[in-house]
């Protein structure tokens, strides 16, 4: 709970901070504790208000009495662009998010950001007031600082004041800033996105001979080739590109055909860990297969595809084959040139108006991203600029390191920074306003296809905070107005004559505003291909080239101090707390470096240092380094983390830094990772099989049941439906599974799972209820991944339960091996036991007493999901199935007299997952979705030799290799 401000500074004056990186000692005698838990009954009521405006969702009803949950629409951005969500309060705190299944951006599908902003609502230093410098002046203090100057302003028509945001996509916001603009004409607004789209807008440019945006569609395409792209890797387009990935890849008895997705990369992906054929390039050699690929379907010019020649003929005979059905795709990091070549392998295959569709930018700025940054600049530095104002933007860590931004803005007379916590800009800054937070806010927002959804609050705002919407009135005059009111403004045409209210309502039930998705455009023109001459040959001693990427947990540095998203593991690498850079075994051996090595990575003179990492994955030459990290402006926890790769950025080189130079410094501290070997030792954990084996019956087989001492229980097979009790069970579909971790992080979430920190990481304490295995498996010569979610398999028999001395893990009448937390000692026998080592024990209090850094700081009790117990040092802890869950669904349906019905019980991780690749469910049921997956004969059960039968099986990972690449390397 939210206590007031007494109660906060007893917890304040008994718990001083716990210094970061350290887990904090209890501080709390028993007299305080009654003291601060009477403080918080009686206060926390009042200290958690929902807004009197909100409006639930369609399934909702309004008045809830006190405990019941509320579900409400609404959106949360990510890179500007919006993804929507079903946020979930109780008693006015809002504790989890899930996908809004209405939402063409989720369909009901979440990602790591959108389930850890649940996290950042709460973080404990976040901004709380508007500041001059140190001084807390607050809202009216910055208006009658502002005010003189924009009566200057005024009369100069604007000379002098400039705006730079990130990516707006806010139709509100655009507005705003147009209207603005017709106040101030001579204003200047600059945008600057860390993570921009500038390569993909000149190669649209290059092609159409102006802007457009590409919204692909995977679930119309019998063939996707991705060119160093990433549509299945983190990004506002991940859930939507997923979901189709899902509906072409899902592979049960009779299906005859699946997707067949080709990657050619750099660096290791996502996409490129699910492709049924991968390849690892320099950028160079990368453009040359390109080339050569559009040779063969009929450019001008012959480029030699070299020594994979007989992979670009059958990757071009594939794509001609699937004429309309095919789809080529290019990543942001790939020069204008190869997203030109793209939209003309697009064009040739007929895909467009098919498996793609050309719109208007959502974005509807023209200039580049760096460019638009880089006037800005040039106008500081001129003295052009007298009041800028910056709207949620972190130019100072973010910005290319060739343009100064720090010594840049000393030159404005009066600057203004709109940030949800202190950063790197703040202290260059005359003001800081507190943002307000996306679940505490009024907006809308435009998802990647252009549809509109609304944003509105779930909690009245925690502090005295305001939006961009706010700041953008009060500088056009309208110092008092609420966003709310400014929303409604904006889609006031939108509604039917005299039936706006309705409508709003509507449109703030669903989370979408309808008919607002961006109109298809046809193609301008026809694309022209410019000449290309092949890269020439590269010695085995060339330089390396540096790929800068987005990191997969905690994106453009944006989620640098949210700790859940720090100690979540990256897919493949499972490496938390920071970044490395990452090399292949033979240059890292070249370059006299080993895994774990400290290196000291520059160019032009610009140095970092990074731990080593070796990837089998990445391209001979290739190095690779994400972003988001060596943060010096940020909260305790994500201060001093790993080494900024933005600091290796420049304006020519956004992406791909060439002529690396790399130094061995020593060794590094140890790295946090959760997983230390990604070979299986021969045991097949993550078994892989062609559709063509299941196409030829192959997989089907009968399997006896290994021996075993344990004696029969009621709960066990055959499961008789209504004749007995519930017989829960999870299957897991390998082949659809992407590693993007949502899962993870929503069981974080949604059962209160604790924060360790880096050290406890090290020591192998991660307390994660579901982890994901990844398994490195060599395909025709070129490394990938097989990821596996693991959560607690809920044996049958349990080889926990037997050895537990005081029946603390035991089984239910629904055959779900529970552990009951009053009971354990903590003597850890069930964990040494546990075949898959799943189950988590709390060395200290984790979640209350011994704290990582500031996470038992408040607000942030407020975050935790009320029907899941907090659990102490000394108990172990594990996966339930989402137990919680079941119970509210046991009780609703015991109130109608009915039994569960099937799909009632959704777990957190089976909510979160954008290909549905978990799926739970009653064995008994008769309209059961779990057991006829049990029958699919690429069915399997992890460690079934060992005898425990466990609820929790699985689907083999299923390829579709192209039977003209086998054994072609690739």
């Amino acid at each position: 709970m939210i206590v007031d401000h007494r109660a906060t500074r007893l917890a304040r004056s008994t718990r001083p901070p716990a210094a970061p990186g350290l887990l904090s000692e209890p501080r709390l005698n028993r007299r305080d504790a009654l003291r601060l838990l009477g403080l918080a009954l009686t206060a926390g009521v009042a200290g958690c208000r929902a807004p009197e405006d909100i409006v639930p969702a369609i399934a909702n009803l309004d008045g809830n009495a006190a405990g019941v949950p509320l579900h409400a629409a609404t959106t949360l951005p990510l890179g500007g662009y919006g993804r929507g969500v079903l946020a979930k309060s109780v008693d006015g705190r809002p504790i989890k998010v899930s996908g809004n299944p209405d939402h063409p951006a989720s369909f009901g599908a979440t990602d790591i950001f959108a389930e850890a902003d649940i996290l950042g609502l709460y973080d404990p230093e976040r901004a709380r007031s508007a500041m001059r410098g140190n001084l807390p002046l607050g809202w009216e203090g910055f208006l009658a600082d502002l005010a003189p100057r924009l009566e200057v302003l005024r009369q100069a028509g604007g000379a002098g004041l400039s705006v730079l945001t990130g990516r707006v996509t806010s139709p509100t916001l655009i507005g705003q800033l147009a209207a603005l603009k017709g106040i101030f004409p001579q204003m200047q607004w600059r945008r600057f996105e860390p993570l921009g789209d500038d390569n993909a807008r000149a190669g649209s440019i290059a092609a159409f001979g102006r802007p457009l945006d590409l919204v692909p569609h995977l679930d119309r395409a019998d063939v996707v080739f991705c060119l160093g792209a990433d549509p299945l890797g983190p990004g506002p387009g991940q859930i939507r590109n997923a979901q189709g990935f899902r509906q072409r890849r899902t592979v049960r008895r009779g299906t005859t055909a699946m997707q067949r997705l080709y990657a050619v990369e750099s660096a290791t992906s996502l996409t490129g860990a699910m492709a049924d054929h991968r390849l690892a390039l320099s950028p160079e050699a990368l453009a040359d297969l390109a080339h050569a690929l559009a040779a063969r379907l009929g450019s001008e010019g012959a480029v030699p595809a070299g020594a994979h020649a007989g992979f670009v003929d059958a990757l071009a005979a594939d794509l001609t084959a699937a004429q309309g059905r095919a789809l080529v795709l290019v990543g942001e990091e790939q020069p204008p040139a190869l997203h030109a070549l793209g939209h003309w392998l697009n064009q040739r295959l007929g895909a467009f108006g098919a498996t793609v569709e050309l719109i208007e930018p959502v974005d509807p700025v023209l200039d580049g991203h760096g460019d638009s940054l880089a006037a800005l600049v040039d106008d500081l530095e001129a003295g052009r600029v007298d009041t800028l104002v910056m709207l949620g933007t972190n130019p100072v860590y973010t910005a290319p390191a060739d343009l100064d931004v720090a010594a840049a803005l000393a030159k404005a007379p009066f600057t203004v920074q709109l940030g949800l916590a202190p950063d790197e800009t703040t202290a260059h800054c005359d003001w800081h306003l507190a943002e307000t937070h996306p679940l505490e806010a009024w907006s809308d927002l435009r998802a990647v296809d252009g549809t509109a959804s609304l944003v509105q609050p779930l909690i009245a705002p925690l502090y005295a905070t305001k939006t961009s919407h706010e700041v953008v009135a009060a500088l056009a005059g309208e110092t008092s107005v609420a966003a709310q009111d400014l929303l409604r403004r904006t889609w006031q045409s939108a509604a039917p004559v005299g039936g706006f209210d309705g409508w709003w309502r509507r449109a703030l039930e669903t989370g979408v505003v309808p008919g607002s998705a961006a109109q298809p455009v046809a193609p301008p023109r026809a694309v022209q291909l410019a000449p290309h001459a092949a890269a020439p040959a590269q010695p085995a001693a060339a330089g390396i080239t540096l790929m800068l990427r987005p990191d997969a947990t905690i994106w453009d540095g944006a989620y640098s101090n949210n700790a859940w998203l720090q100690e979540c593991p990256k897919p493949v690498s499972h490496l938390t707390w920071g970044n490395a850079l990452a090399l292949t075994p033979e240059d890292a051996n070249r370059l006299g470096l080993a895994e774990g090595d400290a290196a000291r990575i520059g160019t032009s003179g610009r140095w970092v240092e990074a731990p080593v990492r070796l990837d089998r994955g990445l391209a001979p030459g290739t190095a690779s380094l994400s972003f988001g990290y060596g943060r010096t402006g940020i909260g305790a926890i994500g201060l001093g983390l790993g080494a900024n790769a933005y600091a290796l950025r420049t304006r020519g080189q956004p992406w791909q830094v060439e002529e690396l130079t790399v130094e061995r410094v020593g060794r590094a501290d140890e790295m946090p990772v959760t997983q230390f070997t990604l070979d299986d030792q021969g045991r097949d954990l993550a078994p892989v099989h062609p559709l063509s084996d299941l196409l030829a019956g192959k997989l089907d087989r009968t399997k006896d049941a290994p021996a075993s001492f344990y004696g029969e229980h009621p709960y066990e097979a055959p499961y008789k439906g209504p004749e007995q009790d519930y017989a829960w069970a999870m299957v897991i579909d390998t082949t659809l599974c992407i590693g993007c971790n949502a899962c993870v992080v929503a069981c974080q979430s949604e059962n209160n799972v604790p924060v360790v920190g880096p050290d406890e990481i090290r020591r192998g304490r991660d307390m994660h209820w579901l982890r994901i295995d990844a398994y490195e498996t060599e395909f025709d010569g070129q490394m990938q991944s097989v990821f596996q979610p693991v959560p607690c398999m809920h044996c049958e028999e349990a080889p926990c339960e037997p050895v537990c001395p005081v029946g603390a893990s035991v089984h239910d009448h629904e055959g779900l091996n529970v552990q009951v937390y009053n009971r354990c000692v903590g003597t850890r026998f069930c964990q040494a036991n546990c075949p898959y080592k799943v189950r988590r024990f709390n060395f200290f209090g984790y979640a209350d007493g011994h704290v990582y850094a500031n996470l038992g700081e408040d607000p942030l009790p407020a975050r935790y999901n009320p029907d899941v117990t907090v659990r102490a040092r000394g108990v172990m802890e594990k996966c339930t199935y989402c137990v919680q869950r079941i119970s509210g669904a046991r009780r609703d349906a015991e109130k109608d007299d009915r039994r569960i019905r099937e799909g009632e019980v959704v777990t957190a991780c089976q909510s979160a997952c954008p290909t549905q690749a978990i799926q739970f469910g009653d064995l008994g049921a008769p309209d059961s979705r779990v057991r006829p997956l049990r029958d699919e004969p690429q069915h399997h059960v992890l460690l079934e030799e060992v005898g425990t039968k466990p609820r929790t099986t699985y689907l083999s990972r299923l390829r579709n290799p192209n039977p003209a690449l086998a054994g072609d390397g690739a």
